[in-house]
């Protein structure tokens, strides 16, 4: 049983940055086949923003060069480094990891 807890989220004007970090409770996130970052936005289908499968990284496009993914194996975290945030990247961001899904976090992007 793996339990996912995402935390970070919050309030940030346009050009903001924030860190989002999941932490993993079961078993090493690190050790896990494919762990991702979600995104749901307001009236829209969740989508998958960052994905780490098998050690390849891969982004949506409308975040590649400003979102990160990384783990942080001494706090068995996954991260999520957002920069130059905007606000089309409002919503609620969740944490998977194979088939284990945490609460989310909300971020807004507001002026």
């Amino acid at each position: 049983q793996v339990q996912l807890v995402e935390s970070g989220g919050g309030l940030v004007q346009p050009g903001g940055s924030l860190r989002l970090s999941c932490a993993a409770s079961g078993r090493p996130m690190s050790s896990m086949y494919r762990v991702e970052w979600h995104r749901q936005a307001p009236g829209k289908q969740r989508e998958a923003v960052a994905t780490i499968v098998a050690g390849v990284i891969n982004y949506i496009d409308s975040v590649k060069g400003r979102f990160t993914i990384s783990w942080d194996n001494a706090k068995n975290t996954l991260d999520l480094q957002m920069n130059n945030l905007k606000p089309e990247d409002t919503g609620v961001y969740f944490c998977s990891a194979e088939g284990y899904w945490g609460q989310g976090t909300q971020v807004t992007v507001s002026s």
